[in-house]
This record gives structure tokens, C-alpha cells and sequence, in this order.
């Protein structure tokens, strides 16, 4: 009788943990505070998006398409001092090449400043709101401290009426910058100095880059933010740990101005990076006293920057992904950003022959006039890539480190005597060199074995060495540039002045590079890796086809280790 199987094994199941956010939409769906998730990036347009601003928008976005939801991107537009329109082009070029698809959804705050003109209204006839006249300073001193409760205002209780004619006459423009605002009325003892009647609309005369001077009151962030989620029906107002003891009076703002289903504000924890500078003052900075060649320079870690430095949104992808969702802060290393990028590129992109330090190699027994083409693989580890014909000549370039007259131990490169393999190509034996009159390698001399030609099997010869070229008939001249982080990192980021402590040899021009005439035909973002010296992007700013300019990516090795 056959056996029949009675408990068959069960399929084995992925078990993905889902992370604290997750979870909490989780139980809002399921407990049905919501039936849709809408989430949004909220940047204020006063700088340009850093590596932080990154983790935000992959999070936000990655939310929104895991439940099927919408993501918008919405200006916070509501501090005219600090904004541009620059600002706004730049931040909407990140997160569109960082592939978070808005759509159609792309919002500003000032868009709705008559809404949150009416809120404020509204507070006021519930009595919730008043008109202050106390000065920034003595607001401060009203407001108490971590130990000491808050006093209340001398205005605190005027009418509703009057509350109403003085924000009216606010709007109007009868009074000065600071000469009046508008506070919420909440509680002066609360532990939480954020709901110690904070300000929710101040008297200043700007020019607007959206509004132009429409408006002379502007709402507070505070204020404004949580009325922008609610009106754009935002179910999750995800957002980094500095906004959690603003929590409070997010709740507060949505449940005073009456909104249906208000949003819930979730916090995570930031992204630090170790030995970068994120802050937008200390960039600002750099910019303005001409450190760097702006805000995308590619010592920097804004996204712009890390963009015109050759990273890939796929590259960010996984480094955000890494790093994961958190409670707590912590600071990740750089090193682990480098991983990410190498991972992205190396099956991607061709392995390409550039000379940095180059002197020059001379063939003696290869024919005079003659030159040749050898067909060298794109990518050992990427088939797909195909191969590339590569000319070669009696007279190449190889790295100045690729010769020695007097080597130490396990040196397997050229010296008076020895044979290497030039990649692709032939086995070469050194056999001299010329110095100029400060002693100084001008020409390395070899010979060759013509039936060591690459594929050909060697002629049942092996060699240690194996050294990459440029044919020296055929070598297009470009400039490469070498970068270092922009901070000393032996030092630590900051002067005890609190000045940034920066590093003198963040940023290596090399002129005289030279490298395969393929490569006078790349274009800007195009990347590539040069042989032993690491990932080159062409520079999408200074780079022409007449002075070609690459930037280093990354060097090929680190220190840095994923367990997989």
C-alpha cells in the first residue's frame, strides 16, 4: 500500500521584520484609524538636500509605494529671509533623481497661507489664540526655563474681539516687524517649554519667492506644518527625533483647528555621517568664502554633490537600506557609504586603462611605426560588457610606481631585470632607464615576447606582475581629480572655536593624466573604472570635450566590511 505523506514540509517563507514605523501603520490600518497611507518630504527651500535629507525622502517614498499609498513633496516655504528659488529647483532635481515619484503632487506651504490665515482666526473666536505685544526677548523671558514654569503674558487676555481687530490689523500692515505676534493660548506651566504659548504668526515685511508681498504676516513652522499635512490629507508625518517634543503641539494645532482625521506625527532617528559637514550653515559658509566651488562641490556630501561626484541613486538606495529605521541616534560610518557605491558600480562599468603619474615605456625590439589593436574585456566579472579594441604601440605610458631601480622584497612590477605582463597585451623584461639631470625617471626600456601576446596561452609562461597602459600614439591628456573628506578626520570636524577643522588636502588636481582614446568620448555622469586607481565620474560642471575632467568616485579598496 503506497505511504502517503501525511505532514508534507512546509514551504520555507522569507520572515522580513518589519521595522517600529511599519509596525505603527500596521496597527492604524488594522485598527482602522486610516484606509490609505500619504506621506510627503517637507523640505524648507534655505540650502540645498544633504546625504540626511536622503534617508528622509528614500523613507518617506518607500512607505508610500509599500502600501500602496501617495507621496508628495511639499515645499515649507513659511521663513522668506532664507528661501530661493534656486533652492526649490535644486531640491526638486534630488528627489527626482533619487527616483521618489511625486507625481503630479508637488506642493508649497505658501500655497496655502489663506487657510492657515483662517485657522489662526479660528483659534482667536475660540479663545485659543491672542495678539501679544511683548518683544522677542521678553517673550523668551516670559517663557521660564527646563526648571522654572512660564509667566504669563500681560496680554494674554485680551478679548476675542480685540484679538480679532489687532490680527486683522496685523494682516493689513499697520504694524512694525516685531511689533506684534500671535501666540497660541495654551498652558504657561506645561513641562514642555514648545506649549508655553508659542508663536504661530509674526509681522515680517519680505519678499516672498512664491507669494512676492502679498503677505507681511508669515506662520510659524510649528503652526504651519501640521494645517500643510492635514489639508494634503497626510496620514503620517514621518519625521527625525528633534521634532519629538514638538509632538504635542502638532497634536494641539490639528485638534484645534478641527481637521477630520488629522495626521499622526512618527519620529526616527537622524542620519550622521562620520567626519562630513551636513550643516547648511557651515556649507553656506564654505561656499560663500570660496572653499568650495558651490554647493555641489564633490567634497560634500549634499546629494547634488554626490551626484556631480559620480554616486548613483542605486548606490544611496542601499546605503539607506543599511543603515535602517532607528529610535535612537547614532553616527554611521563613511566608509560604509564607499562600500555601497563600489557594490553599485564594479559588475556595472568598464574597466578602463588611465595613467595618473605617468613616464613613459619604450619597447625597444617592437617594430618602429608599427601599432595594433588588442580586444581586452570590459569587465572580468561582467561578460555582458563585451570587449573594446584598445591600440597599443612601441611607445606606452604606465605609472611612475610601476618602476623601480632598486625594489624591496615581493615587488613583482618592473626593475632592471625583471618581466611583468602588460595587461592585454605582451610580457615585457626591463632592461634600463633614462634620468634626466636631477636624477629623476624620464623613460623606462624593456623588451618583449611576441608569443606571450594576450590569449595566445603565454607560450606556457606565467609572471607575477601585471601593470596596466596607455599607448602613448593614441593617449587622450585629461585632468583627473582626487578627492579626501573636507574635514581632518584625524583631528576631528570642529576647532575648539567651533570653526570647521579643515583638511589642506581634501581636493589633488593631477593635469597630465592620460588615458584610452575611448574615453574622449564620454559625456557628463559617465563613470567608469580606471584600472587600479579607482571609479572616475566625468565632471558634469568644468568637464568639455576639448578639456575632459573625471573625478574620483572612490578608490578601490577599504578596510570596510559587510556581513552577508
Amino acid at each position: 500500500m503506497e505511504e502517503k505523506n501525511l505532514a508534507p514540509e512546509a514551504e520555507e517563507k522569507e520572515v522580513v521584520s518589519k521595522h517600529f514605523i511599519e509596525q505603527e501603520i500596521d496597527k492604524d490600518l488594522a485598527e482602522g484609524v486610516y484606509n490609505h497611507v500619504q506621506t510627503r518630504f517637507p523640505p524648507e527651500p534655505n540650502g540645498y538636500l544633504h546625504i540626511g535629507h536622503a534617508k528622509s525622502i528614500l523613507l518617506n517614498y518607500g512607505l508610500a509605494r509599500q502600501y500602496g499609498g501617495k507621496f508628495n513633496l511639499r515645499f515649507d516655504d513659511t521663513n522668506p529671509t532664507k528661501e530661493k528659488t534656486e533652492f526649490v529647483e535644486s531640491i526638486t532635481a534630488d528627489v527626482k533623481w533619487l527616483g521618489a515619484d511625486f507625481e503630479e503632487r508637488l506642493f508649497f506651504a505658501s500655497n496655502y497661507f489663506e487657510e492657515m490665515y483662517e485657522c489662526a482666526v479660528k483659534l482667536i473666536k475660540k479663545g485659543k489664540a491672542y495678539v501679544c505685544d511683548l518683544s522677542a526677548e521678553e517673550i523668551r523671558e516670559y517663557r521660564g526655563d527646563f526648571t522654572n514654569p512660564g509667566k504669563e503674558s500681560p496680554y494674554r487676555n485680551r478679548s476675542v474681539e480685540e484679538n480679532l481687530t489687532l490680527f486683522e490689523e496685523m494682516r493689513a500692515g499697520k504694524y512694525q516687524d516685531g511689533e506684534k505676534v500671535l501666540r497660541a493660548k495654551i498652558d504657561m506651566a506645561s513641562p514642555n517649554i514648545n506649549m508655553r504659548d508659542p508663536v504661530i504668526y509674526r509681522v515680517a515685511r519680505m519678499e516672498h519667492h512664491n507669494t512676492g508681498n502679498k503677505w507681511c504676516i508669515y506662520p510659524m513652522y510649528d503652526f504651519a506644518h501640521p494645517i500643510e499635512d492635514a489639508i494634503e490629507h497626510i496620514t503620517h508625518s514621518i519625521c527625525t527625533l528633534e521634532f519629538e517634543d514638538h509632538r504635542p503641539l502638532y497634536d494641539w494645532v490639528v485638534k484645534e483647528c478641527e481637521f477630520e482625521n488629522p495626521p499622526r506625527q512618527i519620529e526616527f532617528a537622524k542620519l550622521y555621517l562620520t567626519n562630513v559637514v551636513t550643516g547648511k550653515r557651515y556649507i553656506k559658509k564654505l561656499v560663500e568664502d570660496g572653499i568650495v566651488d558651490g554647493w555641489d562641490d564633490p567634497r560634500l556630501v549634499t546629494i547634488a554633490a554626490l551626484r556631480r561626484r559620480g554616486y548613483t541613486p542605486e548606490s544611496l538606495k542601499m546605503f539607506v537600506d543599511l543603515v535602517g529605521v532607528a529610535k535612537a541616534n547614532s553616527s554611521v560610518d563613511y566608509a560604509m557609504l564607499e562600500y555601497c557605491i563600489r557594490e553599485d558600480l564594479k559588475l556595472k562599468k568598464a574597466r578602463m586603462m588611465a595613467v595618473l603619474d605617468p613616464v613613459k615605456l619604450i619597447i625597444d625590439n617592437y617594430p618602429e611605426g608599427q601599432t595594433e589593436e588588442l580586444s581586452i574585456p570590459n569587465n572580468l566579472e561582467n561578460e555582458a560588457l563585451g570587449e573594446r579594441l584598445v591600440p597599443f604601440g612601441r611607445e606606452l605610458y604606465i605609472e611612475r610606481e610601476d618602476f623601480m631601480e632598486e625594489p624591496p622584497r615581493k615587488y613583482f612590477r618592473l626593475f632592471p631585470g625583471n618581466e611583468v605582463r602588460l595587461m592585454g597585451a605582451y610580457f615585457v623584461t626591463c632592461t634600463g632607464c633614462e634620468k634626466d639631470e636631477n636624477g629623476n625617471v624620464t623613460v623606462v626600456h624593456c623588451t618583449y615576447d611576441p608569443e606571450t601576446k594576450s590569449g595566445s596561452g603565454f607560450n606556457g609562461r606565467k609572471v607575477k606582475g601585471t601593470i596596466h597602459w596607455v599607448a602613448a600614439h593614441s593617449a587622450e591628456k585629461v585632468e583627473c581629480r582626487l578627492y579626501e573628506n573636507i574635514v581632518d578626520e584625524e583631528k576631528g570636524k570642529l576647532n575648539a572655536d567651533g570653526t570647521l577643522n579643515l583638511n589642506p588636502n581634501s581636493l589633488t588636481v593631477v593635469k597630465d593624466c592620460y588615458v584610452e582614446p575611448a574615453l574622449k568620448a564620454a559625456r557628463a555622469y559617465d563613470s567608469f573604472q580606471f584600472m587600479r586607481n579607482g571609479y572616475f565620474c566625468v565632471d558634469c560642471k568644468d568637464s568639455t570635450p576639448e578639456n575632459p575632467v573625471f573625478n574620483r568616485i572612490v578608490s578601490l579598496k577599504s578596510s570596510f566590511k559587510i556581513n552577508k
